[in-house]
């Protein structure tokens, strides 16, 4: 089968988003210094890598594609339940003068890229008409929600990303607008 005009559309723009990735990446891990963040840009990597290979093969020849992602599972072994979510985030400070980057800007420059290759993935996989093709960018999005958990899991442990518990109050005054549905 061969690629509509808005899968090619699409590819193409996931495609530049991948160069955009994993050449930050690649400057992320020569420039970060935590250890465990540092594990973790290593092991997602080769992921993105193969994430791109992927698009090329598809742009190159949609009927041979395999489209198949390795997507790893979801990993919540990096958060602790002893993260204190009654703290605030430690103030940023917008750096205006960049020479090299703060793991906290590296983990956050992340973390919004994936975020905004997830949304990409998600409406481009609704517009896929190629069944092969679906299935991949599906997969995609689903490797770009758990790389994401993970980066938000090490960014909240380490006060960078706020947790705030909504209220009792405020879940009963939503929970009361709504009730289940009898059938």
């Amino acid at each position: 089968m061969k690629l509509t005009i808005c899968e090619l559309s699409y590819l193409e723009g996931l495609i530049n988003s991948c160069v955009n990735t994993i050449t930050c990446m690649s400057l992320f891990k020569n420039q970060v210094t935590d250890p465990e963040l540092k594990a973790m840009l290593c092991t997602h990597f080769p992921i993105h890598i193969e994430d791109y290979n992927r698009k090329v093969e598809f742009v190159k020849d949609a009927c041979s594609a395999t489209g198949k992602l390795n997507v790893p599972a979801l990993n919540t072994s990096i958060f602790s339940e002893n993260v204190d979510k009654s703290k605030l985030a430690q103030p940023i400070t917008v750096n205006t003068n960049v020479t090299s980057l703060t793991d906290r800007e590296i983990a956050l420059s992340y973390f919004l890229t994936l975020k905004r290759a997830g949304k990409e993935y998600a409406v481009a996989s609704m517009e896929a008409v190629d069944p092969k093709l679906r299935e991949f960018l599906k997969d995609a999005y689903t490797m770009s929600c758990n790389h994401s958990f993970e980066v938000y899991q090490w960014m909240a442990k380490h006060d960078y990303y706020p947790i705030i518990l909504a209220t009792g109050e405020q879940i009963g005054n939503i929970s009361s607008i709504y009730n289940p549905i009898s059938l």
